[in-house]
């Protein structure tokens, strides 16, 4: 809730000589705004919570005045309950967006530290598939929380382009396509040689010693492979950035496993020395972790290979030398938390103090079943919002058969990217989803385009408001319904909300306020007029009111990087 109500209530509540350490909403409007348990209160002095909340609603109805925002309060059961007053709370929320506008919702709670951001650490010679997308889609509402709440962000990426998946494709390529001239799109065509590879490679084994040479071939810079892998590799960068510039990710900093692989393997001789690892069976090099209950963790192979670990512990070694923060974050599939578990362990025994997290996602599904990049049973990004912008673009057509192409062509693709993005952080990250293209496009219910058809119906209000000639209303005293201080008090949490999702890690409790929000200025919308209102005032104010339900709704999907539009 805004800071002027809380003051005021918290004021109220310690003129009795209680502390408003926990308010809720009532469940339903007609028990008031906000309620105060005196659960707590009773045990101190003995008494009932009933009586206690009838004692401290007389007391403090006294203390009210006509200046006050509460309006009455009154005991419900064990609860202390306020009622607000609408048209002073809807003036405290418009007034306080019109001047904080796009920074409304804000706060400097992370004002001095620093957090470092990894995402989506994709991999080269493979494709950028619809799982990537949803680690995009978090990753850049995660930064975007962080640094909406006063913290310096640093979104880093990590690209795997050594591992073992390079030297399967690069096998693949030199024995089935040596002499094929690559597509246009080449880093589709390498994700096929890869998925090709996996798929003969599980029917051939006996050609894995091979594959193997490759990878020694690789981590010894051989001039027999190295050059096919530079060119090979910058294909898939290209592409990656092509993307990243589209989905809006402004990496700070790249790291790549190339560069640094070979210091894992002086780490792991760091970590035998100090005894933190020690050699397994066949001459591997492992680190015990079965007192934490993580089980042995592998940082050599026996044949002197190294693994994610060997790259991964020299990766934290340069994040952190390059970037002092308090708090690194790595986002990956939900399928490497525990290995991401052993990681920090053995980053914690090595002497690491700082925060540690993963924050991982579920899978992305599609109606047809689970994708898999080794059988080439994935969903291109690009694939997918294709078809998504097809049937956006089809559907704006035919509702403006008026508008030029370009303008046809701009609406389709911020819908498309809405409905892509909505749906992608609409369930909390560590859930499995399945995109259902019908249900993301929808202009009705829980997706993207739903909110941007809210915020284009404004827009609509404001084109006739200035062709009628009627003016923003500074005056809200008319603003009197349940309607018009609901929606006055879902934007008062504006900040709550940003908090709460910062604290979770969780985009979707930004894309649910979006929809509730949406829903409440529908509700207000269809029961109240807003140009034809009785009063040229109440018209000025109520238009004011929904710019401000513009601006909030503007300011939240700006979190999950979705652009709004004109109109539909």
């Amino acid at each position: 809730m805004l800071r002027q109500i809380r003051t005021e209530i918290e004021a109220l509540l310690a003129s009795a000589g209680l502390r408003a350490d926990e308010l809720t909403i009532p469940p339903k409007s007609e028990m008031g705004d906000l309620a105060f348990p005196c659960f707590a209160q009773a045990k101190v002095v003995g008494k009932k919570p009933n009586e206690i909340a009838v004692e401290v609603a007389s007391s403090l109805n006294k203390k009210l005045d006509s200046t006050s925002v509460v309006t009455k309060v009154q005991a419900f059961g064990p609860y202390v309950n306020f009622f607000l007053n609408p048209a002073t709370i809807t003036e405290l929320v418009v007034r306080l967006v019109q001047k904080e506008k796009n920074l409304f919702g804000d706060s400097k709670t992370g004002k001095g530290k620093k957090v470092l951001v990894e995402y989506p650490s994709n991999n080269t010679h493979k494709e950028f598939h619809i799982g990537h997308f949803r680690n995009v889609c978090i990753g850049n509402a995660v930064a975007q929380l962080y640094g909406r709440s006063g913290y310096k962000v640093f979104p880093v990426n990590y690209l795997n382009d050594f591992g073992a998946h390079v030297a399967r494709c690069l096998w693949g390529l030199l024995k089935f396509h040596a002499n094929d001239l690559p597509p246009v799109n080449k880093q589709k065509w390498l994700g096929e040689i890869y998925a090709e590879s996996s798929r003969y490679l599980k029917e051939h084994p006996e050609f894995e010693t091979e594959v193997a040479d490759v990878q020694k071939q690789l981590e010894a810079k051989d001039k027999k492979i190295w050059p096919l892998f530079m060119k090979t590799r910058e294909w898939s960068i290209e592409k990656f950035e092509e993307i990243f510039s589209e989905l809006k990710v402004k990496h700070d900093r790249v790291f790549y496993e190339k560069d640094i692989k070979a210091k894992g393997q002086k780490i792991v001789d760091k970590l035998l020395k100090r005894g933190i690892a020690t050699v397994g069976e066949g001459g591997s090099i492992i680190v015990d972790l079965s007192q934490y209950k993580l089980d042995v963790a592998l940082v050599r192979k026996s044949n002197g290979v190294g693994l994610y670990l060997t790259a991964d512990l020299p990766l934290a070694e340069e994040k952190f030398k390059k970037y002092d923060v308090d708090e690194s974050i790595v986002i990956t599939g939900q399928e490497q938390t525990f290995y991401f578990k052993q990681l920090h362990k053995i980053l914690e025994l090595m002497g690491e103090k700082r925060k540690l997290t993963h924050l991982s996602y579920g899978l992305v599904n599609l109606p047809e079943g689970k994708m898999s990049s080794r059988t080439g049973n994935v969903i291109l990004y690009e694939d997918l919002r294709d078809q998504v912008y097809e049937k956006m673009f089809e559907e704006t057509k035919d509702r403006h058969a008026d508008w030029d192409e370009k303008k046809i062509c701009d609406t389709a693709r911020k819908l498309s990217m809405a409905a892509l993005k909505f749906d992608m952080q609409k369930h909390e990250a560590g859930k499995n989803i399945v995109f259902d293209i019908r249900e993301a496009t929808s202009i009705e219910g829980f997706s993207g385009p739903y909110i941007l058809y809210v915020v284009a119906r404004i827009n609509s209000l404001v084109a006739k408001a200035k062709k009628e000639k009627i003016n923003i209303g500074k005056d809200f005293s008319g603003l009197v319904s349940e309607e018009e201080k609901k929606l006055a008090l879902m934007m008062g949490e504006s900040e709550a909300i940003i908090s709460k999702a910062l604290v979770q890690y969780n985009p979707s409790v930004i894309t649910r306020y979006c929809f509730e929000m949406a829903q409440a200025f529908n509700d207000f919308y269809n029961k109240h007029s807003v140009l034809s209102a009785e009063t040229p005032a109440l018209a000025g104010a109520r238009l004011a009111l929904s710019l401000t339900v513009r601006q909030v709704l503007e300011n939240m999907l700006s979190i999950l990087t979705i652009d709004t539009v004109v109109e539909m």
